[in-house]
């Protein structure tokens, strides 16, 4: 005996593992509708060119052929005796699929669409907000410093003798009162850090676009890899820095240096860290080697 319409579409949705919930949802289908057509039932659904439509989908969906299903389907309401009932139905639009899965899709993806766009917006503020911070300081520094130099060479140019503009340089060297040690740090690529600034220790990973600013009011402990010297820029205080560009042994494997209280004047005055070498012993007494040196 050959299978039925609904038995056949029925017999290849469980083929395909799927059940009548995840049919409705991919045809848009209600799965009472469903139900009906497995049962060979056509009383409840709206008829006429729809009941077609709704065999064909199923059919396509499950991969059955759409023409031999609305033959089946054609031949069952033959039968059946409701060629007449089928085509005089009135069609409710409201009922073709199930509103729980569908109606209240469109206000979701609404929603959750302006969420995200406000998301989105609130991050790049934020970043560009931080830029702009950090940039700020530098900028200042660099206008306070250009006006300097412009004051200091009309003093030297102003002054009838050279004993003006020697104090004009002296005052161009003397480094502004400061009641803490602000070092800041940039990249071009990748660094990692690790700071003890005050006696507290901690690492950082400094990149590209997040540069780091390490204030201390006694000291900061700075440590990198001498692989990354060319890559690391440093300003003290608002003005730029030139790192060293060795360890201060060969045998090191990374850069270390420390900025305090005592050295800050003459490292700003300088414009450059300075490593002194390792202490050697002298060779003509019995002192022992320095095991603090740094390794």
């Amino acid at each position: 005996m050959s299978l039925s319409l609904g038995e056949k579409l029925k017999q290849a949705r469980e083929a395909r593992g799927a059940s009548i919930s995840e049919v409705a949802e991919q045809t848009r289908i209600s799965a009472l509708y469903l139900e009906s057509i497995e049962n060979n039932d056509y009383r409840g659904l709206p008829g006429g060119i729809f009941n077609k439509g709704f065999v064909k989908s199923y059919a396509k969906y499950v991969g059955l052929s759409e023409q031999e299903a609305l033959q089946d389907y054609a031949r069952l309401i033959s039968e059946q005796g409701e060629t007449n009932i089928e085509e005089t139905k009135t069609y409710r639009p409201e009922v073709l699929t199930d509103d729980r899965s569908g109606g209240s899709m469109i206000p979701t993806i609404i929603f959750a669409a302006i969420i995200l766009g406000l998301l989105t917006w609130g991050v790049f503020a934020l970043v560009k907000y931080l830029r702009e911070q950090q940039d700020q300081p530098v900028a200042a520094n660099t206008t306070n410093n250009s006006k300097n130099n412009s004051n200091s060479a009309n003093t030297t140019n102003n002054s009838n003798g050279g004993n003006t503009a020697a104090n004009s340089n002296t005052a161009q060297q003397t480094m502004p009162p400061a009641s803490e040690i602000k070092a800041e740090f940039k990249a071009s690529e990748e660094v990692s850090v690790q700071a003890t600034i005050d006696g507290k220790k901690a690492s950082f990973l400094i990149k590209p676009e997040t540069p780091q600013t390490f204030t201390g009011q006694q000291s900061i402990k700075i440590v990198y890899s001498k692989y990354k010297i060319q890559a690391l820029q440093m300003s003290l205080n608002g003005k730029a820095i030139t790192l060293p560009t060795a360890p201060a042994n060969a045998k090191m494997q990374g850069i270390e240096f420390e900025i305090n209280k005592e050295n800050l004047p003459q490292i700003w005055q300088s414009g450059a860290i300075t490593l002194a070498p390792p202490t050697t012993p002298n060779a003509n007494t019995n002192t022992a080697p320095n095991t603090n040196a740094p390794r």
